[in-house]
């Protein structure tokens, strides 16, 4: 444990982020899981719309820094590219 006052706070501080970035990724994780068997079912329709969803979902995981901004890129366009050749 630290023993300074600002350590003390600064691991208060990273608990709580933490468990606000863990939510948010298992957000994102539980919509990816979702696309992935839309995808194996080929339902376009379904596959569009959480491909849409996933899409917002990792821009603001990017915007929040959970993410680094060329990772949620990366997802986003292995995502559209399996999304894409359902079509």
């Amino acid at each position: 444990m630290p023993h300074k006052k600002a350590a003390i706070k600064w691991l208060r501080k990273t608990k709580k982020r933490t468990v606000v970035n863990k939510g948010v990724k298992d957000g994102m994780e539980y919509l990816l899981r979702q696309l992935k068997k839309a995808l194996e079912a080929k339902d376009k329709t379904k596959a569009n719309e959480l491909a849409k969803k996933l899409a917002k979902a990792l821009d603001k995981a990017a915007q929040k820094k959970v993410l680094k901004k060329n990772n949620a890129a990366r997802k986003k366009s292995r995502m559209m590219k399996k999304v894409n050749a359902l079509k």
